[in-house]
């Protein structure tokens, strides 16, 4: 799998939340959050559809856009990218850090408790 782009990694964050879309649409929601113009997310886009992370459907004049890749498989893929050159491979020192860097609310620690629990009760 190509490792995506920042610019890649949030149009398909977009896409994956919306299943598909027009460039446009995501060119808007993209401009609500940063200074970007509507031929850039066009360009990007083009560029994401030939390297084969997202297919576009041509049967209207609106160009519709489907992500080919899967988040969860995308997300596995970066996280090993980051753990082994970042953290030398420590899975404890990522996990720390994560944890560092703002304060989870009690939902969130109780959902990693359980996790962990899982995980344990897995290797037992």
């Amino acid at each position: 799998m190509n490792k995506p782009t920042e610019a890649e990694l949030e149009i398909l964050s977009l896409l994956w939340q919306l299943k598909e879309a027009s460039v446009r649409q995501i060119h808007e929601r993209l401009a609500a959050v940063k200074d970007t113009g509507y031929t850039t997310t066009l360009k990007i886009m083009q560029i994401m559809h030939a390297k084969g992370m997202v297919e576009r459907d041509e049967a209207s004049r609106t160009h519709i856009y489907r992500p080919l890749v899967k988040q969860g498989d995308t997300q596995k893929s970066l996280l090993k990218n980051l753990m082994t050159t970042a953290f030398g491979g420590s899975t404890s020192t990522l996990v720390m850090q994560a944890l560092g860097q703002e304060k989870p609310s009690k939902a969130e620690i109780d959902e990693i408790r359980a996790f962990l629990d899982n995980l344990e009760n897995d290797n037992a």
